[in-house]
């Protein structure tokens, strides 16, 4: 049975609860458990705090976690990255007050630096070759400055609309985070199938929620123009409609591309364009 801890409350537990289920890995995490065991797959799930789940998993008490790339980082664990999930987006930068002119990283040389993440801070500036003091913060970092604690901050950001609210000016970026799936090195031969397996549901959903289904109908004498638009996983579907001379289409497109596409669809000739969204999509 594999043993994978996630965060028990914060910013990746309910995604990563919903990645789980669509994997159609079922469960009951009711209120204020600490584990459980999956009903249809060999799996045990540990709900922790999301800075001790890296050192579950290299202490070997998980086999994997869920956790953020920055708090991986920022203890430093030899762990493995299985996949990287796609949720949980963020970045760890530096701010400063607003108004407050910045020159680059040479700005902040010998300045005060409140941060959560004194490590991956401290590795940053000591690669720009910039000293500077680093103070600790475990929480509400983005204060500092307006109680005189630092000059500026290195904290995560997603919208930017905390800084925003205390007065702040995100000024560089110095890591993009999102969630992964980390392993602990050795797993035996049947944890590794196990994973394997996991791995492949959860590529499934990715693949599934980065793509949509289209349906439509184009004149038969555009079929080629309208084909050469459409990617698709191979080649499109084509079947003929009960009316002469058209014909209906299926494919699937990636969604970065797909309103792109729709619209030169419909400049060729594409009629009555349904999108269906996909459950799973195994390649």
């Amino acid at each position: 049975m594999l043993r994978l801890a996630i965060q028990k409350s914060g910013r990746l537990s309910d995604d990563s609860l919903n990645l789980l289920k669509e994997c159609g890995i079922s469960f009951n995490n009711g209120l204020g458990k600490l584990r459980t065991e999956a009903r249809n797959f060999p799996l045990e799930l540990f709900f922790l705090r999301d800075d001790d789940i890296p050192q579950y998993v290299a202490d070997g008490v998980a086999d994997l976690g869920i956790v953020g790339e920055n708090v991986l980082l920022e203890k430093g664990k030899s762990l493995e990255i299985a996949e990287k999930l796609g949720f949980g987006k963020c970045r760890l930068s530096l701010a400063l007050p607003k108004g407050e002119n910045y020159g680059g990283i040479k700005t902040l040389k010998d300045r005060r630096i409140a941060t959560s993440y004194p490590k991956i801070l401290g590795e940053y500036l000591t690669k720009a070759g910039i000293t500077a003091d680093i103070h600790e913060i475990s929480g509400s970092v983005e204060i500092a400055p307006g109680i005189g604690l630092a000059d500026a901050i290195c904290d995560l950001v997603s919208s930017g609309s905390t800084l925003f609210t205390n007065g702040l000016q995100e000024v560089e970026t110095i890591l993009r985070s999102e969630a992964v799936l980390v392993s602990r090195p050795g797993l035996d031969e049947q944890k590794t199938i196990l994973l394997q397996k996991l791995l492949f549901r959860i590529r499934a959903v990715k693949k599934a929620a980065s793509n949509k289904y289209i349906l439509l109908n184009a004149p038969n004498q555009k079929l080629e123009e309208v084909i050469r638009l459409l990617p698709g996983m191979k080649s499109p579907t084509i079947m003929p409609l009960a009316a002469s001379g058209w014909s209906s289409i299926h494919a699937v497109l990636e969604e970065d591309q797909f309103w792109d596409i729709i619209e030169q669809l419909k400049n060729a000739g594409a009629e009555g364009i349904l999108v269906v969204p996909i459950e799973k999509m195994i390649a």
